[in-house]
């Protein structure tokens, strides 16, 4: 798989060579951010949203730098983060931040409902009574001096055939039904310290898997989204009806950067999300919707030619997570013509490319690669080089560049 897709031509040489030119005196590996591909992609998904705000998904970014960038835009509100001790370190901050994922970690809840500014700016996530019972034991440990806690509630919008036999989403919530989300928007009502601010239902199914891969496959993911698509808006509506029968909500939060356009049509969505489509990895080269510009790039170093038809990269092991499978790869993007050998993959401390363009390497060259994945990539450096009019304007820390390494 090269840097291109069925939407969009490959990258020119002439794109690399100012990466090239404006990194030459960093030594591999580093990553790269192309600011105006990231800026293009921010407008795109704005416009994709159709005037439904997009809360930035702090997962697919993992650098407080780029988050600030983003946020500062018009169309942007609000941060989504994946666990609650990151929350409370942006929320220093950022004044709204909702936890994408229920938590256990009692010390980071107490810390939460020990500050007052905190409380108010974190939304913590919900779906079980087992959650609410978790939050209140720690409230009791605080004792009077405990802060309100905002909750939202999550409602699974997976898609369930033949009886709920077949699964096609993610294994989220247990909230499938309007019924079962008012029964546990009920549940939190009963404890005065939990507040009921927000529900989200991500459709992880339409929003994260892409429509437009070669071969066969791609028709069958294009059915599922029309069978989805229709059924999600209706079961999304009543679930939301349902809570706010019970008390009057602050968002209603859906969707991806695969599904903006769906979504940010259903009168019941307040709030969209979206973090992805502001780097483009490979994951979100093939959609028919939309084609956003590759913003984010890493460097490695040929140190071998073990063959006229080989080179050999130092390192480049940084697989994406998920289902394991070649798509969760890094792709070698330039020189044109490389790609990994089926048998060897990327390697944590070496990844031999071959193809037409491995002919020209030569020990000491590089390769550019981009990852299948958006902020899995801040994992592997501590700063992100931005590049723009062929010269680095600034380098900012990672998550990992500032120490902090929350999963």
């Amino acid at each position: 798989m090269s840097a291109s897709s069925p939407l969009r031509p490959a990258l020119p040489g002439a794109f690399f060579a100012e990466l090239a030119e404006a990194t030459a005196g960093l030594r591999p590996p580093y990553a790269v951010v192309h600011l105006p591909s990231l800026r293009a992609n921010a407008r795109d998904l704005v416009r994709r949203a159709a005037g439904k705000p997009i809360r930035v998904a702090s997962k697919s970014v993992r650098s407080r730098a780029l988050l600030r960038q983003v946020s500062a835009g018009p169309g942007w509100a609000g941060v989504l983060a994946f666990t609650l001790p990151e929350a409370l370190w942006l929320a220093e901050e950022f004044e709204d931040v909702v936890v994408g994922y229920p938590t256990v970690d009692t010390a980071a809840v107490a810390r939460l409902a020990s500050d007052e500014v905190t409380a108010s700016r974190v939304t913590l996530m919900v779906d079980s009574p087992a959650h609410l019972d978790l939050i209140d034991a720690v409230l009791d440990g605080l004792g009077p001096g405990a802060r309100p806690v905002r909750v939202c509630l999550e409602v699974d919008v997976s898609l369930r055939l033949a009886g709920g036999r077949v699964h096609i989403g993610a294994r989220r919530s247990p909230v499938h039904t309007a019924r079962a989300a008012r029964d546990l928007a009920q549940a939190v009502a009963a404890r005065p310290r939990l507040r009921l601010v927000g529900v989200m239902a991500y459709e992880g199914h339409i929003a994260g898997v892409g429509d437009n891969r070669p071969g066969p496959g791609r028709f069958l993911v294009r059915g599922v989204r029309r069978m989805s698509a229709g059924e999600i808006a209706e079961r999304r509506a009543a679930a939301v009806a349902s809570v706010a029968s019970v008390a009057p909500l602050e968002f209603v939060n859906g969707g991806g950067t695969g599904s903006l356009e769906t979504t940010s049509l259903e009168p019941a969505v307040t709030e969209v999300a979206a973090g992805s489509g502001l780097l483009a990895p490979t994951l979100f080269d093939f959609y028919t919707r939309f084609a956003p510009h590759p913003a984010s790039f890493f460097a490695l170093s040929v140190v071998r030619r073990p063959s006229p038809r080989h080179a050999t990269l130092l390192g480049g092991g940084w697989v994406a997570s998920g289902a394991a499978g070649a798509d969760r790869l890094p792709t070698p993007a330039w020189p044109a013509g490389l790609r990994l050998l089926p048998r060897e993959g990327a390697g944590e401390v070496q990844t031999p490319v071959r193809g037409p363009g491995a002919a020209g390497l030569r020990v000491g060259d590089r390769v550019w690669l981009r990852h299948s994945k958006a902020g899995e990539l801040c994992e592997h450096v501590a700063e992100l080089h931005l590049v723009e009019d062929g010269r680095i304007v600034d380098s900012v820390p990672t998550y990992r560049g500032e120490h902090r390494t929350f999963l």
